[in-house]
């Protein structure tokens, strides 16, 4: 039996670059090579693509941009054509490929627009649409339509770069601090600040444009962040939640990538029926923004046991201890069955 080649993208013109790197280290390793052939398509931090035949190990390294076995490559948008093209000394060469996995976090890559290259060029696509994916980037659009279905969201307000600061000032004086300034469009809270008063509210707007052109300040909900993970596309699995419990501040970038002063609860310390309330409100979520295959759906537990909506995340970190993963191995998948799963689903 042939094995099934998946194109894995991965870095992209991105701040979270070197989080796609790791990511995509632990798709490769854990992709069953009985079923598989992973086509590794590693994009640099400029943006240019290569064709990657390397070892793995230089991926997490960040050193496969040197190896020998980079090619300049591009995946070519003709319809049904299915291929990858490489430019060898030799001349051009194709590499068919049977679906493509976009392990790429942020912008560039959890936007919509590499999504919207795979569709266009008819290859199953790993994950998320393009519609998908830029609603759910997008945390001032993502909540709206959050609340049309009847799920609260903390309050906010978005803008761009033309705004009326008193505008911002007022609507913070009326929600109170402390209070979050972020970039609408940007992961791994990067350009995010919690802001205690009013002193530190225009440096932390500064900080977000930075990251994006619009930014969203917005309430802090008191209580505990839970994650859902939910796998599917018509019928939904959902794993374990699981619960972040911080010391102090919030999760930010550090945090999550190193949980230097917090640590994260899988089952959440919840009871039954609150962890049930928790997994259904993930699939409405995951279904009123038109998730397909997998996505983190994360929320706010307040004191009183209320849901609030906070964000989803389409390309969730994938190592073998991140958040996703660590939710669906408590519910008993494992790793490569999770990898196979979702592969699975983009062929249907």
């Amino acid at each position: 039996m042939n094995r099934l080649k998946i194109a894995v993208f991965f870095g992209g013109y991105s701040s979270e670059y070197s989080v796609s790197l790791e990511s995509a280290y632990s798709v490769i390793c854990n992709l069953d090579r009985e079923k598989y052939e992973p086509v590794p398509v590693g994009i640099t931090e400029q943006g240019k693509w290569y064709y990657f035949g390397g070892d793995a190990e230089k991926i997490k390294e960040d050193s496969w941009q040197q190896d020998e076995s980079c090619v300049p490559a591009v995946l070519s948008p003709e319809r049904g054509a299915r291929k990858l093209l490489l430019f060898g000394d030799n001349g051009v060469e194709d590499m068919t490929v049977d679906a493509a996995f976009p392990v790429m976090h942020g912008r560039n890559g959890e936007d919509g627009t590499i999504q919207g290259l795979i569709q266009l060029a008819e290859i199953p696509l790993v994950g998320c649409n393009v519609l998908a994916s830029a609603l759910c980037m997008d945390k001032d659009r993502a909540h709206k339509l959050a609340e049309l279905a009847g799920i609260r969201v903390p309050r906010a307000m978005a803008f761009g770069k033309v705004y009326d600061l008193h505008d911002v000032i007022d609507f913070a004086e009326t929600t109170g601090y402390p209070l979050f300034v972020k970039p609408v469009k940007a992961g791994s809270s990067y350009g995010i600040t919690r802001v205690p008063d009013r002193a530190n509210l225009m440096e932390a707007i500064r900080l977000a444009f930075r990251y994006d052109n619009e930014v969203i300040v917005e309430e802090a909900i008191p209580g505990f962040e839970v994650g859902c993970a939910v796998l599917g596309n018509n019928e939904l699995i959902t794993g374990e939640v699981d619960e972040i419990e911080l010391a102090g501040g919030f999760f930010d970038f550090t945090e999550k990538y190193t949980l230097k002063t917090s640590a994260i609860h899988v089952p959440a310390r919840v009871d039954q029926e609150t962890s049930r309330r928790l997994k259904e409100t993930a699939k409405v979520l995951y279904k009123t923004l038109g998730c397909t295959g997998f996505a983190r759906v994360d929320m706010f537990l307040t004191p009183n046991k209320e849901i609030v909506f906070n964000e989803i995340n389409t390309i969730p970190g994938f190592t073998e201890h991140s958040r996703y993963p660590g939710m669906m191995k408590a519910a008993g998948f494992s790793f490569s069955e999770i990898l196979d799963r979702v592969i699975t689903l983009a062929l249907e």
